[in-house]
């Protein structure tokens, strides 16, 4: 069993991540985890878009 983890600031950078490793890998996806985190500094808004693939 082996895992992968993507962290992007933007979703759509983590869906193009996410795909292109889904495209190229050869095993088989067990389980996807995901999760958004929302920091703030100051007037700015920061967030975390992550990604939790287990594979074999």
């Amino acid at each position: 069993m082996k895992v992968k983890v993507f962290d992007e600031s933007h979703e759509k950078d983590l869906e193009a991540s996410v795909n292109q490793f889904l495209s190229e890998m050869s095993g088989e996806v067990i389980d996807i985890k995901y999760q958004v985190a929302i920091g703030i500094s100051g007037e700015d808004q920061i967030f975390c878009f992550s990604a939790f693939i287990i594979y074999q």
